[in-house]
């Protein structure tokens, strides 16, 4: 094992003291302002960098922008102290070996490996538990950029073929192709304008259901809206054009469907949504008699439903209908949703999920946002426990009711990903795929703190740093909260580089996520999405009244819904953090809806063109708020040139009237990553060299790192400013 990192990058108060109280003003690139004014919901606004939102590859103008904001973000991040050690260390840390949850199908188990540093993780196959992987699928070899990703995938009831997306730099668009698993060759059949889709086989593998959007026009692939999402059934052989139309929505084109198989091949189960919030239609097919058209067997769009399985002539459900931790009911698709009867009650904790595995019912809890797994009979009696390494995430537990053998996935913050296999029959887990890492993950210590937000709800955190480390540290604080997603422990490499050099990691379960079940959803969404800006503030304010860290050493941090977060706390309480690391985030809360998938977010965030919503987000909009004269943190932005999730043009203008307000000495620069997307699917070497540069900015500007070695400028007092 290396020598510790935390012996070659000094941190905390010592390095505090090198960091010059000035620095050069940067001259950023110039962003020319346009006399651009909306009417929205009857209000006047101003937008004067609207030109900004034009794709890259299609305008020149803003092509020039985001060559010469880049150079001048490479110039800055290369002059920082320690900024190659860094990318180095993680390079070492990043070298083990990695698994997917297996798959299996037809006897065989179907999984992803990544041998360490390989941009891609690569798919195998073997046929029995104890048998030699072969490897299917190298994406490694798609791209020499690396940015071609293997997406969605699937292998047939009989494990003889397989279904796979292409996800071709970061664009959430979908290539879809079939490999026959005996040869390793595709089979000729190649689907387009896939998007936002499962895939599903027919029991007896003549094809699957899956779900595509119309083909969009010339130029506006990557920011027309995502409108009229259908249901397609794919028959091997035969060319997309003959692909059989199994459920659409044109009177209601804002709808979206997927599709599913029960595990027994009898029912077709299609799940309707129009945005983010979980509510749902959800529509059967009787695919056992062929005259059989689809009915609706629970309509509105009122409760979340999620398939778990199937039992005889009854399908399982997940359901937060009068249970807003949801319960677990079956329904007999023939008689009606009026047969709907409940096999586990509602609990104190939220049920994430379950599923069938052999006789047993696999339930999955969220217990203060940590899992609890648990197992039942097929009448949700007989109770057991599922053994757990200790605090953690599981995910996994895929399975049918022939087969008592599933395989589940545990992480937490110290503990990387390992693959048990759990027998439903026995009970019993032990660890399938275990990795071999370059670090010792014991050397860090995860707490569970809980705090009071501003208007008194309780809420918590998790705080990891070395063990034994004592005293205000550089931390790093992220949170999400929203679309009700539970951000639970989990293993980050590059995370654990921050605690190597000596930081500490903060994870805030703030209001809009679904930690707590769908009031804690509820309370940080729409017109509450204030009270998860002042959950954040208020983890902040309490890792500093406990001394984890102060104002001076505490950088933040978050992606995509996050990086609205980080961009709107920052407007409101510059003087809090030192740095602001905001990721792919909504920006501009007035048009977020404009553009691709963002007409699903209004579930979340509430439709800026209806005065009720209007007031908040104009509010809180972190485009909308940047005021002249005040001194904000250092901020490094950070995007990608095709992210069609959210689009770039969120952070260019976010950047852009950043930089005009320029007020103090620290830097707000903009790191745009080139063929890559909202995240999903960027190769590794990418990722290590974007995590490098987050680290050496956050580290530079919270005293983490310094120029090392006695007698050096930075030593001396002198400054060790990046160069220019």
């Amino acid at each position: 094992m290396r020598k510790p990192f935390a012996a070659m990058l000094l941190a905390a108060s010592a390095a505090i003291a090198a960091i010059p109280a000035a620095a050069e003003r940067l001259a950023y690139p110039p962003s020319p302002r346009a006399e651009v004014v909306d009417t929205i919901a009857g209000q006047q606004v101003a937008d004067p960098w609207r030109w900004l939102e034009n794709d890259v590859r299609q305008d020149a103008r803003v092509k020039a922008w985001v060559d010469a904001q880049n150079q001048l973000t490479s110039a800055y991040l290369a002059g920082l102290p320690r900024r190659e050690a860094i990318e180095a260390r993680m390079k070492e840390l990043w070298n083990f070996e990695r698994f997917s949850v297996p798959v299996k199908e037809g006897g065989r188990y179907f999984f992803q490996r990544n041998s360490g540093l390989q941009n891609q993780s690569v798919l195998f196959v073997q046929d029995r538990l104890d048998g030699q992987p072969r490897q299917l699928l190298d994406p490694n070899t798609w791209a020499a950029d690396g940015a071609t990703a293997l997406a969605e995938w699937r292998p047939s009831p009989d494990g003889k073929r397989l279904v796979y997306a292409i996800q071709d730099g970061g664009s959430d668009w979908r290539t879809v192709r079939v490999l026959d698993v005996d040869t390793g060759q595709n089979i000729g059949d190649e689907l387009k304008w896939v998007k936002f889709s499962g895939f599903s086989w027919a029991k007896d593998g003549s094809g699957f259901y899956y779900s595509r959007f119309p083909e969009p026009a010339a130029g506006q692939e990557f920011q027309s809206l995502n409108t009229n999402q259908a249901v397609y059934f794919h028959r091997l052989g035969t060319p997309q054009s003959a692909d059989r139309l199994v459920w659409s929505t044109p009177d209601r084109p804002r709808l979206g469907h997927g599709a599913q198989v029960s595990d027994d091949g009898r029912w077709l189960v299609i799940t309707t949504w129009e945005g983010t919030d979980d509510r749902y239609e959800i529509t059967v097919q009787d695919l056992s008699r062929p005259d059989a058209r689809p009915q609706t067997l629970f309509a509105g769009l009122e409760h979340a439903w999620a398939l778990a399985g199937v039992d005889g002539d009854r399908l399982l459900f997940t359901t937060n209908k009068d249970a807003p931790r949801y319960r677990l009911v079956s329904v007999a698709p023939a008689q009606g949703a009026a047969s709907l009867k409940e096999i586990i009650p509602q609990g104190p904790s939220v049920l994430e999920g379950a599923g069938r595995v052999g006789n047993r019912l696999v339930a999955a809890y969220l217990e203060d946002a940590k899992s609890v797994v648990r197992s039942f009979d097929l009448k949700g009696g007989d109770r057991r426990e599922v053994a757990l390494p200790g605090i953690g995430s599981v995910s996994g537990f895929d399975g049918d009711g022939e087969d008592s053998e599933t395989f589940f996935a545990f992480t937490s913050f110290n503990y990387p990903t390992t693959i048990f296999r759990w027998d439903a029959a026995t009970g019993r887990s032990e660890a399938f795929k275990q990795p071999k890492t370059p670090f010792d993950p014991t050397q860090y210590q995860v707490r569970q703190d809980f705090y009071r937000s501003k208007d008194g709800t309780r809420v918590p955190m998790f705080i990891v740093r070395k063990a034994g480390a004592t005293g205000p540290a550089p931390t790093l604080l992220t949170a999400y909260g929203g679309f009700n997603i539970s951000i639970t422990p989990g293993f980050s490499v590059s995370r654990l580089a921050w605690m190597e050099m000596g930081g500490t990691l903060a994870v805030a379960n703030i209001r809009g996520g679904g930690e707590y079940g769908k009031p804690w959803h509820d309370g940080g969404r729409l017109l509450n999405k204030q009270n998860g800006f002042d959950d954040f503030i208020a983890a902040a304010e309490h890792l500093v009244a406990t001394r984890v860290t102060t104002p001076q050493q505490l950088a933040i941090q978050g992606g995509s819904n996050g990086g609205l977060l980080v961009g709107a706390v920052t407007n409101q309480r510059p003087d809090l953090f030192a740095v602001a690391l905001p990721a792919v985030g909504v920006m501009d809360m007035l048009r977020y809806n404009q553009f691709t998938a963002g007409r699903y977010w209004v579930d979340d965030y509430g439709d800026p063109n209806d005065p009720k919503y209007f007031g908040k987000l104009r509010a809180y909009s972190p485009y909308h708020n940047i005021r002249s004269g005040r001194d904000y943190p250092a901020v490094l932005v950070t995007t990608a040139d095709t992210d069609d999730r959210v689009v770039p043009g969120h952070s260019f203008k976010y950047a852009a009237a950043l930089q005009a307000a320029q007020a103090g000495e620290r830097p707000h620069l903009i790191r745009i990553e080139t063929s890559a997307g909202h995240g999903a699917g960027k190769p590794t070497d990418k990722v290590i060299e974007e995590a490098a540069d987050l680290w050496a900015f956050a580290g530079y500007w919270t005293g983490l790192t310094r120029a090392s070695g006695a007698g050096t400028a930075a030593a001396a007092g002198a400054s060790p400013g990046p160069t220019r």
